[in-house]
């Protein structure tokens, strides 16, 4: 379950705690930095990846529900 919420959480920046004071300071918003890729393709590449194991997570969660044999 771990790795489906840090998937989930690729786009969204993650400050610490000092980071996020800072953040209350910063009036201009010069400290929003999110998680970047080198090109638009790595950017997709990555998206769509996350959005395929997000798809064989939910796979796998209905034929546990279901009673079915998972094959790892």
């Amino acid at each position: 379950m771990g790795t489906v919420i840090m998937r989930a959480s690729r786009l969204f920046a993650r400050p610490s705690f000092v980071e996020g004071v800072a953040r209350i300071l910063d009036l201009g918003s010069t400290l929003n930095v999110y998680n970047r890729n080198a090109t638009p393709e790595e950017a997709d590449f990555e998206a769509l990846a996350s959005d395929w194991f997000s798809v064989g997570d939910e796979l796998v969660s209905a034929m546990q529900t279901t009673g079915h044999e998972v094959v790892e």
